[in-house]
């Protein structure tokens, strides 16, 4: 069974999507890729545990408190190579950020391969089904340009200015 509720955020309203102990989707209304299907086949359900802590993480978030990505259960699905993505994500620092390039070769450490293109390390990134949690809008372009978040570029700036970095 897969349950949903909706969090009116700064960037707009969030679709969250649960297993019932696990988050497993959390996306920004019409965003690219979002997870229209599992909405429309999921319970409405406010109140389940999972939920209340979810909400309770992103009013902290959002009020710059710096939650920890460690207190949420998370299980985003995706293939090996994804969640290897996904993972190294999680490990950037709040207002912090990395390079696509950087990440690619991180993946390609982990997974003992000579290289890794970035724009495989992109489609991962943009792929991510627990947008803002698991922090894709740390990633940046080599040359600081902010490319590729499926929120929107908008909402990938005040997401990171937020965090307390500042662009123009």
């Amino acid at each position: 069974m897969t349950y949903k509720t909706y969090y009116e955020s700064p960037v707009g309203n969030l679709f969250i999507a649960s297993d019932g102990e696990d988050i497993i989707g959390l996306c920004i209304e019409g965003q690219k890729y979002y997870l229209d299907k599992i909405e429309k086949e999921s319970i409405l359900k406010n109140d389940i545990p999972v939920f209340e802590k979810a909400k309770n993480w992103l009013d902290r978030y959002f009020k710059k408190e710096k939650p920890e990505i460690s207190e949420l259960s998370l299980s985003p699905e995706g293939n090996a190579f994804r969640q290897c993505v996904w993972s190294l994500l999680c490990k950037i620092p709040y207002g912090e950020t990395t390079t696509y390039g950087e990440l690619a070769k991180e993946v390609a450490k982990k997974l003992n391969k000579p290289s890794m293109s970035a724009q495989a390390i992109g489609n991962a990134i943009g792929h991510n089904p627990i947008s803002i949690i698991i922090p894709c809008h740390r990633v940046i372009g080599k040359n600081g340009s902010l490319t590729g978040y499926a929120g929107g570029i908008e909402n990938k700036i005040k997401l990171l200015e937020l965090e307390g970095m500042i662009f123009y």
